[in-house]
């Protein structure tokens, strides 16, 4: 299916969301993904995206991070604008916000387009949200962020170098019940998060884990 970009929105150093309008039939929830596709120079490319909207009810987003290992398909999305059409198949993933009473989300790098989406659809459902983000540099989505703070999320943001990363997981986790974990990142950072939800008495085999490989 085709999806049509409404807007483009700069949310950080070299990290930009892109909102579609959503095609008939097309339902989502946070922390699912989409594989969006297309072609650059007369090749084809398709990448996968984590949804960083809550809901797909209208709109649907997606957060993209412009790096040198994302290749042309990356440089293809940043040039896009409001009316162009994408390739768009999904959504996937069996790893999304379900209605828990709490959901604690720990994002590394580009996870987090999914931390704010399930924090902001756990807040849209009176849940209580948590969320602990490691990041190089200065942090994206740095105003979705403040606002769940304002909304009574507890959030934590760390830098790549910070070693207080399993400290904060451990303030985050309560381990009760109704309280769902997600991890979302690259594989280093997926095994680093799994340690420290065990080291703060979770169970790292009952999160929702998405490794972006």
């Amino acid at each position: 299916m085709d999806a049509t970009v409404v807007d483009r929105e700069s949310v950080g150093p070299d990290t930009f969301t892109l909102t579609f309008e959503t095609p008939e039939g097309f339902e989502g929830l946070a922390g699912q993904f989409v594989r969006l596709s297309g072609a650059v120079s007369g090749e084809s490319y398709a990448r996968f995206y984590t949804l960083s909207s809550p809901d797909t009810e209208d709109t649907f987003e997606i957060t993209v991070e412009v790096a040198e290992e994302g290749g042309p398909f990356s440089d293809y999305l940043a040039d896009l604008s409001a009316g162009d059409e994408v390739a768009v198949a999904g959504p996937y993933g069996e790893e999304y916000y379900d209605g828990e009473a709490r959901a604690v989300v720990l994002a590394g790098g580009p996870g987090v387009g999914a931390a704010v989406a399930i924090a902001e659809a756990a807040v849209a459902n009176d849940a209580e949200a948590a969320v602990v983000y490691r990041h190089d540099g200065e942090p994206a989505h740095a105003e979705r962020l403040d606002a769940l703070v304002d909304a009574g999320a507890d959030v934590t943001t760390l830098g790549e170098g910070d070693d207080a990363f399993a400290a904060a997981v451990d303030d985050a986790l309560t381990n009760a019940a109704g309280e769902g974990v997600f991890v979302y990142g690259f594989a280093g950072f997926v095994e680093t998060a799994t340690e420290a939800i065990e080291a703060a008495g979770g169970d790292p085999d009952g999160a929702k884990v998405e490794s972006f490989g």
